[in-house]
């Protein structure tokens, strides 16, 4: 009998990014990566993904990323955790590509991006998206379209696609302000909405979104499961835990950004001072990492501004 396909009303919660662990020798450690995906699996989040931007799939080989999307499916079958594959790459014929090599593996959803070299048009969008789509077939996409991506859609854009490709079930996303949520109450009825992780209490408290593929789990995810439960019961207390995460943030990350470090190096530094897997924080060449040394700063600052939350 075929498993239940995941759709937009289930696609809920606080989904884990896996990162890379990298040697010395700019090789993936998969022996780390294992362990890395048991204590996610441990932390009770309620998805893993791949081959986001903190995965770093831009600078993966395509045999990389198929043992990536084998270790991925093979812990998460076995555990019993949601997962996607993050098939996303600039060039839409290898996304096309990677979804025909890992169909076996019978994700939960593909998570894409548009083609991000010449931007396309919204026309262009949905032709990409349809023909993804019925690669996938019966696998689920979700649409990933980060602020720095080449065409950034507009809510009556999300719409649009949700409208003509009923297999898109969720889309990451940048939030915005109140007039943004407005305006994309009407997207959150027909597909899943994730705001970034630690905006994930305003967009709950807003009635938009559904969870976050979530960058707050970095640091900690078993402390982000719980104040993704807490959403369901405190929003009050949530909102408050949520000003507090971004004090930490503004305090502790943000300088980091200032300096030019890249949002997957801002990641494996959470992570590093969550210290919750050996990670590290070095990216893959041609790109710069923060000194692990920074890690414990980073962490006296998470224990200053969120005592006994971030590392229960």
């Amino acid at each position: 009998m075929e498993r239940e396909r995941l759709t937009a009303p289930r696609c809920r919660g606080n989904w884990g990014t896996l990162l890379l662990p990298i040697n010395e020798n700019e090789s993936i450690d998969f022996d780390r990566l294992s362990d890395e995906l048991d204590a996610l699996a441990a932390a009770g989040v309620d998805g893993i993904y791949s081959n986001g931007t903190a995965g770093e799939f831009h600078v993966q080989t395509e045999d990389e990323f198929d043992r990536v999307s084998q270790l991925l499916a093979e812990k998460c079958r076995r555990s019993g955790v949601l997962f996607q594959i993050g098939a996303s790459h600039p060039v839409p014929a290898t996304t096309i590509e990677r979804i025909g090599r890992t169909k076996h593996l019978d994700p939960d959803a593909y998570q894409v991006i548009l083609p991000d070299w010449v931007k396309v048009n919204s026309d262009e969008a949905l032709v990409f998206l349809k023909r993804v789509a019925a690669i996938a077939d019966p696998v689920p996409l979700v649409l990933y379209n980060p602020p720095h991506a080449k065409k950034v859609l507009q809510p009556e854009e999300y719409a649009a696609l949700a409208a003509e490709i009923p297999s898109l079930i969720s889309i990451k996303l940048l939030d915005g302000d109140d007039d943004w949520y407005r305006r994309m109450r009407p997207v959150s009825d027909k597909v899943a909405i994730f705001v970034p992780g630690h905006h994930l209490a305003t967009g709950v408290h807003q009635g938009v979104a559904s969870g976050a593929y979530s960058n707050v789990a970095c640091i900690n995810p078993r402390a982000a499961q719980h104040w993704w439960q807490l959403m369901q019961t405190d929003i009050n207390e949530a909102l408050s835990i949520e000003q507090r995460i971004q004090t930490f943030f503004s305090q502790y990350i943000v300088p980091f950004a200032e300096q030019g470090y890249s949002n997957p190096a801002l990641d494996k530094l959470l992570a590093a001072a969550g210290n919750w897997a050996a990670i590290g924080t070095r990216l893959r060449w041609p790109y710069r990492w923060i000194p692990i040394e920074e890690a414990g700063r980073v962490r006296k600052g998470a224990e200053k501004l969120l005592p006994g939350w971030f590392f229960r």
